[in-house]
């Protein structure tokens, strides 16, 4: 019996002793594998350029006809005839609406005829007045009452004339709002005219930047509806104050527009050029750390020792802070920090640290990691 526990004791120390033995290897496998130096990690890299920039200041706007109205009628009447269509180009003093004159040309005759009976009544009584055959007091009624009859018949002409309804502008005329026949009360809409070439553009910037902007400076407008296509123009006038609410100030640029392209109401993209600056350091925004402890990027520099001398040298990268400036487009400025010709990380810095080494690859060919291995992963 003794020797029985004996035995199957001897075989438990030795199937402990058997596993104790293969963990050991299995551990003394992982720490070789973690002791093995961390391949190169593989990033894309881009050099620090200067280039000649153009400041602009961003905004956003809205397209205004230089001239706009609501074509109305200033007397009531009934539609007599329409003169244009929807969409017509028209000039200034063409008839657009003719109402029905019918009844005021009848009175305008009988005005017609009351003045030339009070013009008939002064010639005879003139040379009355001569031969003392009447008084100075009728005379001088009779010669009120040409003036009046005078005056009575230019205000029937002139209620005739406000009844054809003309272009008071050279423009675009809008959709129709009447039809033939319709009677209109006085202030009646027909069409909207908007005068399109050249057009405005309004919009507003912060009253800090109130004195980087003069009359006559360029802008640049981009309108959704043609958004591959820049449309150059000039600022026409800034307001002379600011708004107390948004403390901005408005600002009114004149494009032209000849095709006729840009229409009032669009929304607008607006950047007004500031003087081009010469030898500006930039780098492209993704290249750039921003935190809000301070920017910074990962320089790449060589190694300052390699092992082997025939092999090219290692590269390794160094956190920099950096200071940034203005944002155009992709391109950052680069104030402080870093000089023309610099190299610095582009893509694939995420899990950079000082000191690592780095494998330059082209843009597209970054991997998550390293260029030539994953991690080694824990048990």
């Amino acid at each position: 019996m003794f020797f029985r526990l004996f035995l199957v004791f001897l075989i438990l120390v030795g199937l402990a002793g058997g596993l104790a033995y293969l963990k050991y290897e299995q551990i003394t496998a992982q720490m070789a594998q973690f002791a093995q130096p961390m391949p190169p990690s593989a990033v894309s890299a881009v050099e620090v350029t200067d280039a000649s920039w153009q400041p602009r200041l961003n905004a956003i706007g809205s397209v205004r006809a230089v001239q706009g109205v609501l074509v109305n009628n200033e007397v009531a009447g009934q539609v007599e005839s329409i003169g244009f269509e929807s969409g017509d180009r028209v000039r200034q003093g063409q008839a657009l609406v003719q109402l029905d004159t019918t009844v005021d040309e009848a009175e305008l005759g009988g005005l017609q005829a009351t003045l030339e009976l009070a013009e008939t009544k002064l010639t005879r009584n003139t040379q009355l007045l001569r031969d003392r055959a009447v008084s100075q007091g009728d005379f001088d009624e009779i010669n009120a009452q040409l003036t009046l009859a005078r005056a009575a018949e230019a205000s029937k002409q002139a209620l005739i004339e406000k009844k054809t309804i003309r272009a008071p502008f050279d423009g675009v005329l809008g959709i129709r709002q009447i039809d033939l026949g319709q009677y209109l009360p006085e202030g009646s809409a027909i069409v909207r005219l908007e005068a399109l070439d050249p057009v405005f553009v309004d919009y507003s910037l912060p009253e800090r930047q109130l004195s980087k902007l003069r009359e006559g400076q360029e802008v640049a407008v981009r309108v959704a509806a043609y958004p591959d296509d820049v449309f150059q123009g000039r600022i026409r006038a800034i307001s002379p104050s600011v708004d107390e609410g948004t403390r901005n100030v408005r600002i009114r640029a004149q494009l032209p527009n000849p095709n006729g392209r840009l229409r009032p109401g669009m929304f607008a993209k607006v950047e007004t050029l500031l003087p081009r600056r010469e030898r500006v350091l930039t780098l492209p925004r993704r290249a750039v750390s921003f935190n809000t402890y301070g920017d910074s990027v990962f320089v790449i520099e060589p190694a300052e020792s390699a092992a082997d001398d025939d092999q090219p040298p290692k590269l390794t990268v160094t956190r920099r802070q950096i200071r940034t400036g203005e944002v155009r487009g992709d391109e950052v400025e680069i104030i402080d920090g870093l000089a023309a010709g610099d190299r610095v990380v582009l893509a694939g810095h995420q899990k950079l640290r000082n000191g690592a080494e780095v494998q330059i690859v082209p843009d597209d060919g970054v991997a998550p990691q390293t260029a030539d291995a994953k991690a080694p992963t824990a048990p």
